[in-house]
């Protein structure tokens, strides 16, 4: 049996981390000992207690049932249907713990309503994914969502310094647990499989940094499709606009690091010089197209230089966000005022018809004015007087 099975909590009093929800006040907490338990999503990222956390309160409930949305469909749900709906008969509570529920369909999530809301289930579903996205609204509507944080170092060492027992280890000094709860990155199952290997390499049970660090990588969350994806991005985005050089290098390399597309990011980038830099600095927009191609041709990890040598030009470039506000203006205005008609004098006169109906007359030709610019009316009647810049 693996380290972390060994060490999984079976009572609050044994749960690690999750203060704010198992803590003396926690609402979790709250739920179990009054015996009232409400329909919920656990959302936070791996190995943060979720799963653990719902067979804790799966104990107080009259019958327990487990799904897994990657494995599990429909028809393993109308089965556990049929028994709630038997339990209830008989006044007993039925718990259905969904892991994975964001990778459950619209129409599958569905079919969870009509259960919730009669009290047929008791509904627990765990995601490592923004339930606002991932859970349709009716489903969210009727549930508590309680946010999971991943562990602090302190939670790791605590767990780490059982399993050490558990692993007869010799001479694992505090030093050497605070490494390995960072090199895990807020995972505690992470960290005891580190540990449960690197007692694996060690002889004598003696276990040294170079024996961990030779066995074991940093964890690195980051999901490419997910939310996590989208919030680094995000802080790209907004540390180039902070004029933040060393910031936008470093989310782009964690982003790089856990295997992103480099052509995303160059795509990012490239938004970026028109939508926040623009006439400011054209010169932004020709490099980000020429590293975008550098990328293309590189790949990883060549191409990493390209991309942080175009973030730094970018963040330290001037800021000129008119186009992206032009933009939005034009767009409001197509949406409120429709098909507006093209100014008469604007309109090309190919034909005998359409000159005697007045198109193209009273029109400036630009080029032969002194100045070389006219005042004429370029804008829909409705507009004449819209200034976007």
């Amino acid at each position: 049996m693996p380290l972390a099975t060994k060490l999984r909590p079976q009572s609050l009093d044994d749960f690690v981390g999750q203060e704010h929800l198992v803590g003396k006040n926690g609402p979790i907490r709250s739920f179990i000992e009054n015996k009232q338990i409400p329909s919920m999503i656990f959302w936070g990222p791996p190995a943060s207690g979720k799963t653990t956390l719902a067979e804790i309160i799966a104990k107080e409930a009259d019958a327990f049932y487990r799904l897994s949305a990657v494995s599990d469909g429909k028809s393993d749900l109308k089965k556990i249907i049929t028994a709630a709906k038997e339990n209830k008969k008989n006044g007993n509570k039925t718990l259905l713990f969904i892991d994975e529920i964001h990778r459950w369909s619209k129409l599958q999530q569905d079919s969870l309503l009509p259960l919730v809301e009669n009290g047929d289930i008791t509904l627990i579903g765990a995601t490592t994914e923004n339930p606002s996205f991932t859970v349709i609204s009716p489903l969210l509507s009727r549930s508590r969502v309680f946010i999971f944080n991943e562990h602090k170092d302190t939670d790791i060492v605590k767990t780490l310094t059982k399993g050490a027992e558990i692993l007869g280890l010799k001479k694992l000094n505090h030093e050497l647990l605070i490494h390995i709860a960072d090199l895990s990155n807020g995972d505690i199952r992470f960290a005891l499989n580190s540990l449960e290997i690197a007692a694996g390499l060690a002889k004598d049970k003696k276990i040294t940094k170079e024996i961990i660090d030779s066995s074991v990588q940093k964890s690195i969350r980051y999901d490419k499709k997910g939310d996590e994806h989208y919030n680094i991005i995000s802080a790209v985005h907004k540390s180039l606009r902070s004029s933040n050089a060393t910031a936008a290098v470093y989310w782009i390399t964690r982003m790089l690091q856990a295997g992103d597309d480099p052509l995303y990011i160059a795509r990012r980038l490239l938004r970026f010089a028109s939508e926040d830099i623009g006439n400011a600095n054209p010169n932004a927009l020709l490099l980000a197209n020429v590293v975008y191609d550098t990328c293309h041709k590189l790949g990883m990890p060549e191409c990493d230089t390209a991309l942080i040598q175009l973030a730094e030009y970018l963040a330290n470039s001037k800021k000129d966000n008119r186009a992206y506000l032009a933009s939005h203006q034009a767009k409001s205005d197509v949406k409120e005022y429709g098909n507006l008609e093209v100014p008469l004098h604007f309109r090309n006169a190919p034909t005998k018809l359409m000159k005697q109906i007045g198109y193209g007359k009273g029109y400036e030709y630009d080029h032969d004015l002194q100045n070389k610019k006219s005042d004429q009316q370029c804008m829909p009647d409705e507009l004449k007087d819209r200034k976007y810049f």
